[in-house]
């Protein structure tokens, strides 16, 4: 896992970083990303921001269409959730047999109901954003190895995200690099089931006697307790 520290959110930030990579990318609706789509990049949008949409309409107005959409999308994670446990070929033929006539009911529900509501209101504003991104929320269906959404990751960063207002001023530059390169260990050490602080704690009493053909034997991907 890496962070990459940027001292603002220009969509030029997440170019330099990918760079020309091209593959399939899980991203919200920020704009700056729109320049990767266009050089290559394959969009995948999250069900779980779609459905926020819709969760935090019924709870401002206890909207009978919201209550449906949730409904709806919970049908469809519970379909996923069925493949968890399946290899990506067995996935992809799951969620086409299973999924996909789910997915295609509830975005022609969308479609009917969009001109039916008030442009201005939150009903239209949620029905909208889904079907703005459409073609990349359908995107999931296409291949077992994509997600549904990116729940793990921003499970992930939840502890920074909380915590930044407590590391806005990392001093420099140079600092909020060196920040985003601790958090890219510690984040990595707990996506591969280790402890940060023993990691850390035994990387630390080991560093000074790995030689430097060894070092990588202590990254949190290829960390093992000592015996």
């Amino acid at each position: 896992m890496v962070f990459d520290y940027c001292s603002s959110r220009s969509g030029k930030n997440a170019q330099r970083f990918l760079d020309d990579w091209r593959g399939h990318l899980m991203v919200d609706d920020f704009a700056g990303y729109k320049a990767l789509f266009a050089k290559g990049a394959s969009e995948l949008a999250c069900w779980a921001h779609a459905r926020r949409k819709f969760v935090d309409l019924d709870k401002a107005s206890g909207s009978l269409i919201a209550k449906e959409a949730i409904q709806r999308i919970a049908a469809i994670y519970r379909i996923d959730d069925q493949a968890r446990e399946f290899d990506p070929d067995a996935r992809h033929a799951h969620r086409q047999q299973h999924a996909a006539p789910l997915v295609d009911a509830f975005g022609q529900w969308l479609r009917d109901l969009h001109p039916k509501v008030l442009g201005s209101s939150g009903t239209a504003r949620a029905i909208a954003y889904s079907l703005k991104r459409w073609p990349a929320l359908r995107r999931y269906l296409d291949d077992g190895r994509f997600p549904i959404d990116n729940n793990p990751i921003e499970n992930a960063i939840r502890p920074i995200a909380l915590g930044r207002k407590n590391w806005l001023f990392a001093g420099s530059e140079p600092a909020g690099k060196r920040a985003a390169a601790i958090m890219s260990l510690i984040a990595t050490a707990k996506a591969n089931g280790h402890d940060p602080h023993a990691w850390l704690s035994d990387v630390l009493e080991r560093l000074p006697t790995t030689l430097d053909r060894d070092i990588d034997s202590l990254l949190p991907q290829n960390w093992k307790a000592r015996g």
